[in-house]
């Protein structure tokens, strides 16, 4: 059995006497596990392959070079249309045609994989009427921000993926055909005029299996990176994701409703959360994100839409050098729901504001009946420096409840803590909650000079 602690804040509300807590500064209650039992994605990963057949290789015409998009369009989508299950599409640089080639939207086949070389970059192209849906609202601000189709999608495909080492760049920075208002401008002004823009996100997989992601980078959307949904097995191994820090509504990956997910050996850098885990429209359980580095942005994230529940995560071997926020999970109730049997371990942090944010009460003027619960999460060997470290359940009757074992955060480190649980193992904790009595951290912290790496200079031209 572990010994948790309330806060006498906690044990008032429940209408029981705190004295003997504010004397021995403990209370004995209910156990719960340091570490869930079946957290992560269920499937055997290894690192991928590249295809083996190659179905067409495509190099840049002069219509890319000539701002001729809708050609360009064309050649590519036939070519993958045409390619078989389990062939690629390679794009490869022409040293003529330079190394850009100019699409706009493109749909993905089940089975086929877009492969793109080294020294090649498949832009997209800022032209709002591209991926406008009909509505003539793509490039606008509106109440809703769902007028532009994705640059490339995979909807209900089965297989494939995206692979090599180029890149795919959403020009978020350029300014829109016919305007002198870039992608990112329009949405800062969105924020500004309370509205929601309409940019198009760079990949969005919907009701989609069994994707792969591959040593591509992927820079510069104009909205998310990769926005995932109802998708059952997507593997994401040594991809480059790099975005500048003020870009707004830029997340790197955004597994929504989806289940059996890695994130391994991959490094990103956004404007918006690194990695955004939701449950919107359904569940999202068994992911694990290990071996990763994560740099300028918002952090690696679970919510704001957790309704449906998001379980069964795991979060290993990972630095967060510079982001906002470092582990964060946010909801509140408007949109909040389970989120359970969250492991994180060997974690290393720094340059955070805010390195743990595990706030049930993130939007605080929110209301509603769908109340975001958190618990069964567990910290094992995770060292940060300074910052505020958040643990805000909703209320006394939804406590936020974690566990930790050999965390250590440096003595400038506040705790900012609300309706919390907490219980310690043989690791410690350091600095000490106030309000508990937790064993402290002792020993030597974990080793995070070690793990510490600079972003590596991304694929493409």
């Amino acid at each position: 059995m572990h010994l948790v602690l309330r806060s006498a804040l906690f044990s008032a509300a429940l209408g029981r006497p705190t004295s003997s807590l504010l004397v021995a500064g403990l209370l004995l209650a209910g156990a719960f596990p340091v570490a869930p039992l079946h957290a992560e994605d269920r499937r055997p990963v290894a690192e991928p392959a590249m295809p083996a057949r190659v179905c067409a290789s495509l190099s840049p015409s002069q219509a890319s070079a000539d701002g001729r998009w809708s050609e360009e369009t064309r050649r590519l989508q036939a070519a993958i249309d045409q390619c078989g299950a389990g062939g690629a599409v390679r794009l490869v640089s022409d040293s003529g045609k330079g190394g850009r080639f100019l699409s706009g939207p493109l749909d993905m086949k089940s089975g086929v994989t877009l492969w793109i070389d080294r020294g090649l970059t498949l832009t997209a192209v800022a032209d709002p009427r591209a991926y406008d849906k009909g509505s003539n609202t793509c490039g606008t601000i509106g109440r809703k921000g769902n007028g532009c189709a994705a640059f490339i999608t995979f909807d209900g495909t089965r297989g494939g993926g995206i692979v090599g080492e180029g890149a795919i760049d959403g020009q978020g920075g350029a300014a829109m055909a016919g305007t002198h208002e870039t992608w990112w401008q329009l949405a800062r002004r969105a924020q500004q005029e309370d509205g929601k823009q309409n940019n198009p996100r760079l990949i969005e997989a919907d009701h989609a299996r069994d994707l792969t992601f591959y040593r591509i980078t992927l820079r510069n959307a104009a909205n998310f990176h990769v926005a995932l949904n109802d998708v059952k097995g997507a593997t994401f191994w040594g991809i480059r994701i790099d975005t500048p820090a003020d870009a707004r509504n830029t997340d790197g990956i955004d597994p929504g409703a989806s289940e059996d997910i890695t994130i391994a050996h991959s490094f990103i850098r956004t404007g918006d959360d690194n990695i955004a885990i939701k449950a919107g429209k359904g569940p999202t359980r068994h992911v694990s994100i290990l071996n990763d580095h994560f740099y300028w942005g918002h952090g690696l994230s679970i919510g704001s839409e957790t309704n449906a529940g998001v379980s069964d995560i795991l979060v290993r071997n990972v630095t967060l050098d510079g982001t906002t926020s470092g582990l964060r999970i946010k909801s509140d109730a408007s949109r909040g729901g389970l989120v359970s049997d969250v492991r994180y371990e060997d974690v290393c942090l720094r340059g955070n504001r805010k390195p743990v944010d595990f706030d049930t009460r993130y939007d605080d003027k929110a209301s509603g009946g769908d109340i975001p619960v958190f618990e069964n999460i567990s910290l094992r060997n995770v060292t940060g420096a300074g910052g505020t470290l958040v643990l805000r359940g909703l209320d006394a009757a939804h406590p936020l409840k974690v566990a930790f074992d050999g965390v250590r955060f440096g003595p400038d480190a506040k705790w900012q803590i609300e309706n919390a649980q907490l219980s310690a193992g043989a690791g410690g904790v350091s600095p000490t909650p106030p309000g508990f009595v937790l064993k402290q951290a002792g020993g030597a912290p974990m080793d995070c000079a070690a793990h510490w790496a600079a972003f590596p200079k991304t694929g493409g031209e």
